[in-house]
């Protein structure tokens, strides 16, 4: 019976180690919003795939890194001044959710937005308000 265990645990200890360890999806989150917080298009871009689409749900919209990218100048005028926290609501099935206060110097709104990472680059990205306070955050 001990060598049935042991088998059994070699078993799973070699399945577990040809399994691709998950990058921390949390800390390429947390890069993100620091990013943006400044506009650092380098990083952005950096952070981003090569074929992400960002789908910004209240415009109607879905850009390409390159549009993305192209819209940091009039984003630098916008969060000048600003702070932006977020948590993590949950990350199954490859794609995390994040609640992320956006406070401006005048107002404040909530969104909920959804990222996509893989081999440490977003692939795919949606944002959507939830309220245009942060009393909920």
């Amino acid at each position: 019976m001990g060598d049935r265990r042991s088998i059994t645990f070699v078993a799973a200890a070699l399945l577990f180690s040809i399994i691709p360890v998950r990058a921390d999806d949390g800390a390429i989150i947390s890069r993100w919003y620091s990013a943006l917080l400044v506009a650092d298009r380098a990083e952005l871009s950096d952070l981003l795939a090569d074929d992400v689409r960002i789908k910004l749900e209240d415009l109607g919209i879905v850009q390409s890194k390159q549009e993305f990218i192209a819209s940091i100048d009039e984003w630098q005028g916008a969060v000048a001044g600003a702070e932006i926290r977020h948590r993590i609501e949950k990350s199954e099935g490859g794609v995390t959710t994040v609640i992320a206060c956006y406070d401006f110097p005048n107002n404040d709104m909530l969104m909920q937005e959804t990222f996509a990472v893989t081999d440490n680059r977003i692939t795919a990205s949606s944002q959507a308000a939830i309220a245009e306070n942060c009393d909920g955050y």
